[in-house]
């Protein structure tokens, strides 16, 4: 995001996105630094990364919305809002297509929405980590952590070095110890974004909290990303807050192959095992705005 200030200083304000809540703080248990039992980190790793890259082709095959809705805060009013809503679709061809369905006209001030905030919302957000990803970062095992009714292996997650202009996370990843899929991550996207030169060219990135649900009872998808956060510009602070849901999920027919470790599911057949889907009020639910 860059910033807009005006020219009397007494309007210099905060910016964030709304904060991981008391509810994703009351379920979650304390950290255990104790080493896995039965595995090793490195091949928690390798199995989540392999399922991570058959969830991003999974998700490829899917139609859904996602809700965008980014604000700033003078003290507890809301000064400005910037929000989209829109649908992910195909074509008969299998084209992917976004269709915007809502998008009233912005009224943010003191901040301006980039291309790189656009992407990140819709590509970075809902963070995959797949085996083709993992030789760009440094993955550190911290430990084991109950979210809600799952049991995790907890991993710190940053790139290895920043390569041109691609953008990456650093944050960390929290993983099912029954599925291997990430079920949640807290982090943000870098690098920020700081010319030498003062003024409007700064983009400056919040941190976030996205939650995943699973869908068909095989995947754990994105279904709610939050923050809060300040961003620090040079000339100010600025306050502001961020609400990104993927709702309505539904696999796309035509040329849509669902896989498991490796190999292709045959239509309406589930992995061993499989729980029924479970809706986000009953697994990692994220609060309501």
């Amino acid at each position: 995001m860059k910033p807009h200030f005006r020219t009397r200083p007494q309007f210099a304000a905060l910016i964030s996105l709304l904060l991981l809540s008391a509810f994703a703080v009351a379920q979650e248990g304390p950290l255990d630094k104790s080493q896995p039992k039965g595995i090793t980190p490195d091949d928690i790793i390798k199995r989540f990364a392999t399922k991570e890259k058959e969830f991003k082709e999974a998700r490829d095959g899917y139609t859904y919305r996602q809700d965008v809705k980014v604000q700033t805060l003078d003290g507890d009013t809301v000064d400005g809002e910037y929000r989209q809503v829109f649908d992910i679709t195909f074509d008969d061809q299998g084209h992917k297509n976004k269709t915007v369905v809502f998008a009233p006209q912005a009224t943010l001030v003191r901040i301006g929405m980039t291309q790189e905030d656009v992407d990140d919302i819709e590509n970075r957000l809902p963070f995959v980590l797949t085996s083709d990803e993992i030789p760009e970062y440094n993955i550190l095992y911290v430990g084991l952590q109950q979210q809600d009714e799952l049991h995790c292996y907890v991993f710190d997650v940053a790139p290895k070095e920043i390569v041109g202009k691609k953008r990456y996370f650093q944050g960390r990843v929290w993983v099912d110890d029954r599925d291997f899929q990430i079920v949640k991550t807290y982090g943000k996207t870098v690098p920020d974004i700081r010319p030498k030169k003062k003024g409007n060219n700064e983009n400056l990135f919040p941190s976030f909290t996205t939650w995943r649900a699973q869908v068909d009872g095989k995947y754990w998808f994105p279904v709610y990303t939050k923050a809060d956060d300040q961003l620090h510009f040079s000339l100010g602070d600025v306050h502001i807050r961020e609400i990104v849901k993927y709702e309505n999920y539904k696999k796309f027919g035509a040329k849509t192959r669902i896989t498991y470790e490796g190999k292709e599911l045959p239509p309406g057949e589930q992995k061993p095992g499989d729980q029924k889907p479970v809706e986000p009020q009953a697994q990692q639910q994220p609060p309501k705005n």
